[in-house]
């Protein structure tokens, strides 16, 4: 047979054939169940501990994901339907999460810290059928319009619903570019995007880690991280499709992280600035020794050296030093880990699996080796575009590539260092914060003739916001900054400290901007 020759039952148009399609494709569900069909008994998730501790193995998990199917069905979601959950980190939420998968809908996982106008637009944006929602979060839904025809009560609703609702079978039409679910961004109009991630996206998501750290079947992960958050849902969907167990922790609980890496053998243990000292403080009072752990921590520059050597040394595993985005998984720069028990000497970071990657001018052009530049990515990990905002795709995926707004150096050895965010962003204890939302806030007000907000370097958080103002009104006083955007912002965002200055005072470039590294020399 030549080269050129067509395969075997292929039209004699050369058009490809549907059926040969189909042959090349999975979805996050269909890995899913191939495990469920390796090995049914294996544990697939675990949640609490002692008389309230919940397990699943791959078998009971798969039948109650045909279950939550069925009433997605009967709730009247189809492919490409969306469905918000508005919870804590709890079983169920992977349920829907899989469920969605097996049919073709999209799951919204709503941020539960933000506002009731941001909570709002979030919602709004995406147009839910339905909404889910957890007891602790019920009122804060209750409190807006957000427009879905249903809402289910996990607490009071779901178990029953789902026990009345025949078992649903797989759509077979769902493509791996189906979008899967919508995470948001923090967005530089000062409110959040939806990041819309594909099947194929988390297939790549969950392949790039494993090639990155070499973690296996047998590789837990512990999902503390607000499942909200890519730490989590991009790695609890890995694990599953993997045949590893998800641990299921509700939040920063150092007692139920450290009890699972005791009796679990992890791939990463995310650790975020901010989350390190408590776990560390656990392990040292219970002299814990972790059953075996591939890597830990995240983006290592917004950590103290002393403390990345400390908490290495204590979980005997190397630190992930790790660059990604919501929009891209962990690519593009999370290919190098660092020794553990040493203080690093260099935060270099590697190019991750599954990525190619440009560093670019604001023409487009690649920069050379040692010059700055804006981080442009192709690659499977990469989502598929903002939720419903034309304007910003277009702007952000320019020639065939994203970019992502963050600059870079390459190195003659061939790594990287990031230089700065093109876009000013402030990560604060894994959460990003872009200015203009806090500063949107600061100038609505009438005693306020200009703000800027700038990031400061903490200890604990890794990155601060920090408000500087000019006031119109002299009685304007922190106290009333602190009731202004405890109003209108999540508690994440809000200025950490609040300095009044001069109007004349800010300094300002030559088209009138403020200068925002000018400002980050004051501190």
């Amino acid at each position: 047979m030549s080269l050129d020759a067509a395969p075997a039952g292929a039209p004699a148009s050369g058009a490809p054939d549907p059926a040969i399609l189909r042959a090349g494709r999975l979805t996050v569900y269909e890995l899913f169940q191939a495990q469920v069909r390796r090995s049914p008994e294996a544990l697939a998730i675990e949640q609490g501990s002692g008389r309230d501790r919940i397990r699943l193995s791959y078998g009971a998990l798969d039948r109650r994901v045909q279950h939550a199917a069925g009433l997605l069905l009967k709730l009247g979601i189809r492919r490409g339907d969306r469905v918000a959950v508005l919870s804590e980190n709890r079983f169920e939420y992977i349920e829907l999460e899989l469920a969605a998968a097996m049919i073709g809908a999209i799951v919204a996982c709503q941020n539960w810290r933000l506002t009731p106008d941001e909570l709002r637009h979030c919602l709004t944006l995406v147009t839910p059928k339905v909404v889910f929602v957890s007891a602790r979060h019920g009122a804060a839904l209750g409190r807006i319009d957000h427009g879905a025809a249903h809402v289910v009560e996990i607490e009071k609703d779901y178990e029953r619903l789902i026990g009345e609702t025949d078992p649903a079978a797989p759509e077979p039409a769902v493509d791996p570019e189906d979008g899967l679910v919508i995470l948001y961004t923090s967005g530089t109009t000062g409110l959040p995007k939806g990041a819309l991630i594909s099947h194929r996206a988390e297939i790549a998501r969950m392949t790039a880690l494993r090639l990155d750290i070499r973690a296996t079947e047998g590789d837990g992960f512990v999902a503390w991280a607000p499942m909200f958050h890519m730490a989590s849902t991009d790695q609890m969907l890995g694990a599953l499709m993997s045949g590893a167990p998800v641990i299921v922790v509700d939040g920063m609980k150092p007692r139920a992280i450290v009890d699972a890496l005791e009796r679990y053998r992890l791939g990463w243990l995310v650790l975020m600035p901010g989350a390190i000292q408590p776990v560390i403080e656990e392990m040292q009072a219970r002299g814990a020794v972790p059953k075996g752990i591939r890597a830990i921590g995240a983006m290592a520059d917004l950590v103290p050296a002393k403390q990345l050597s400390e908490v290495t040394a204590l979980m005997q595993a190397p630190y992930y030093n790790s660059f990604g985005a919501t929009e891209t998984g962990l690519p593009p720069a999370s290919g190098a880990l660092l020794a553990p028990g040493e203080m690093p000497t260099s935060l270099s970071r590697k190019k991750s699996a599954l990525c190619e990657f440009r560093l670019v001018d604001g023409s487009g052009r690649d920069v050379a080796d040692g010059e700055p530049g804006e981080i442009a990515i192709r690659g499977p990990t990469v989502f598929s575009g903002y939720w419903n905002a034309p304007e910003v795709n277009a702007r952000d995926f320019r020639g065939g590539w994203f970019h992502m707004g963050d600059l870079f150096r390459r190195n003659p050895d061939g790594t990287y260092d990031f230089v700065d965010r093109a876009k000013y962003m402030i990560k604060s204890g894994g959460e990003n914060i872009y200015p203009a939302e806090i500063e949107r806030v600061l100038l609505a007000d009438p005693r306020v003739a200009d703000a800027v907000v700038v990031r400061k370097k903490d200890p604990a958080w890794g990155e601060i916001p920090v408000a500087f103002i000019a006031r119109l009104d002299e009685t304007l006083s922190g106290t009333d900054i602190e009731a202004l955007c405890r109003a209108r912002l999540a508690g994440y965002k809000r200025p950490k400290e609040v300095r009044f200055v001069a109007l004349e005072a800010l300094p300002r470039s030559a088209t009138g901007k403020i200068q925002r590294h000018e400002i980050e020399k004051w501190l």
